[in-house]
């Protein structure tokens, strides 16, 4: 039977800020917490794929950009927009989530279905 959790949805949601501080862990926590618990709480399965293809489709886009930097700079400026949406969508989605509403998030590749 599942649970309702909300508050680990949040919390999954903001682990993704992780990759601010250190790299890849803003794929490995959420990773773990999706295969922990998809079976458990309420509404992880969905969410915790989302968050993934969320998090593959922004390092996608990363690599993508660095061909581009030599191409009068626009990769950087693409960066830096891959990293204000690494930034706000993590948080607009968490407090969705503690609200009751479904989060979404947009220029996701859905790799996991």
């Amino acid at each position: 039977m599942l649970r309702e959790d909300k508050q680990l949805l949040v919390l999954t949601h903001l682990s993704q800020l992780l990759n601010l501080i250190t790299g890849l862990g803003g794929l490995i926590v959420p990773l773990v917490i999706w295969l922990t618990q998809k079976e458990k709480i309420l509404g992880m399965d969905e969410q915790g794929k989302d968050i993934l293809n969320f998090q593959i489709s922004l390092f996608l886009y990363s690599i993508a950009c660095i061909p581009l930097i030599f191409l009068f700079g626009l990769g950087v400026l693409l960066l830096i927009l891959v990293g204000l949406i690494m930034l706000i969508f993590p948080i607009i989605n968490a407090i969705k989530v503690s609200n009751g509403e479904i989060p979404n998030y947009p220029f996701t590749i859905n790799i996991l279905k």
